[in-house]
């Protein structure tokens, strides 16, 4: 849900409750907004770690954990001179859009906390993980990249994700209808670990945290609230299906399977028309009575960073293609004790 569409999703939320559960429902949705802005900050961040320059960065791939920067190796200064400008810019960039456009009609209060934890069956932290698990990755291999040693790359780009995060959430609990939320702030630290914690104990990425999406067939009897095109991908959490993707070979070791094909484990949930509880009508039009459950997920994946190529274009592409699931057969167990099987699970 985007920051910028603030002032109408805030009429939007107002519209369909009650007038004193107003408040509670728009700051659990304007929490949910974060999102967008999470994409906004990775995607800025994909461009400049995949610029043409970086063609030649071999410590972006994982094959066989040799993609390091040894600590004797100089410091390439002008590279490094783009990875803390392009972070700085990101930075900046994103606390003056706080200040000056996305704030600017909220007044300032005490601060305050909010407690999100239970709200779309934890799919927003899951969200939260994503971006600051992105973040960090991309950090980490562009102070590589910049032949920065790899202790001193985890420090500072390992925790990027993390501190990218944090003045958002603690901007949220200075603004009305707002909220500090730690299970945010815990949900993006664990991002961040994900990517320091595994080049601790691993000395690579052996899983790598992965989003697939697919418009979820709730979506047509929302009336709009979960979003209608595009924009479905920050409004309905139902399509959202966060995964955990490690090489075979890495688990079961067996020299007949390629180092690229994975074995993924997914988290998704359905039958959301709200935080914490569904609405029963939005703009006049009722919702439908669904039931709230969670999912797991059992498929296979590709790791394009553990492909072999030569051509540096197409490794390019590969090496900035590392959070994507690739659409496959999937084994799926939820909530409401079904066991279903997905001939192409998107």
């Amino acid at each position: 849900m985007g920051r910028g569409d603030l002032t109408i999703y805030g009429v939007r939320i107002a519209s369909d409750i009650q007038p004193k559960m107003s408040l509670l429902l728009k700051k659990s949705s304007d929490k949910a907004s974060n999102k967008k802005l999470q994409l906004a900050f990775i995607l800025l961040l994909t461009v400049l770690v995949n610029n043409p320059s970086f063609s030649g960065v071999k410590s972006f791939t994982c094959s066989e954990g040799k993609d390091t920067i040894p600590d004797t190796v100089q410091i390439n200064k002008p590279r490094l001179a783009i990875v803390t400008s392009g972070a700085s810019a990101a930075y900046l960039g994103s606390m003056a859009y706080l200040q000056f456009v996305w704030y600017k009609d909220h007044e300032r209060v005490p601060f305050e906390f909010y407690n999100d934890l239970g709200g779309y069956n934890q799919i927003d932290k899951c969200g939260h993980v994503y971006g600051a698990y992105m973040e960090s990755y991309i950090g980490f291999h562009s102070f590589l990249w910049a032949n920065v040693s790899r202790e001193k790359a985890l420090l500072y780009g390992g925790c990027m994700g993390f501190f990218l995060q944090l003045p958002i959430e603690i901007w949220d609990g200075m603004y009305e209808g707002w909220g500090f939320s730690w299970s945010d702030v815990g949900a993006n630290a664990l991002g961040s670990l994900l990517v320091i914690g595994q080049e601790l104990a691993f000395h690579e990425q052996i899983f790598k945290y992965k989003l697939s999406f697919s418009p979820s067939p709730y979506a047509p009897l929302a009336n709009g609230y979960l979003g209608e095109g595009f924009n479905q991908l920050f409004y309905d959490y139902n399509g959202h299906t966060y995964w955990l993707s490690a090489g075979i070979n890495r688990i079961f070791k067996n020299s007949a399977i390629p180092d690229w094909v994975n074995l993924a484990i997914g988290y998704g949930a359905g039958g959301m028309f709200g935080e914490f509880d569904n609405l029963t009508q939005y703009k006049g039009v009722a919702i439908p009575e669904t039931e709230r459950f969670r999912k797991i997920l059992l498929s296979l994946d590709i790791d394009f960073t553990n492909i072999p190529v030569k051509n540096k274009h197409l490794k390019r592409l590969f090496n900035c293609m590392f959070m994507i699931k690739v659409p496959f057969p999937a084994i799926e167990i939820n909530t409401k004790g079904q066991f279903r099987f997905h001939a192409l699970y998107f």
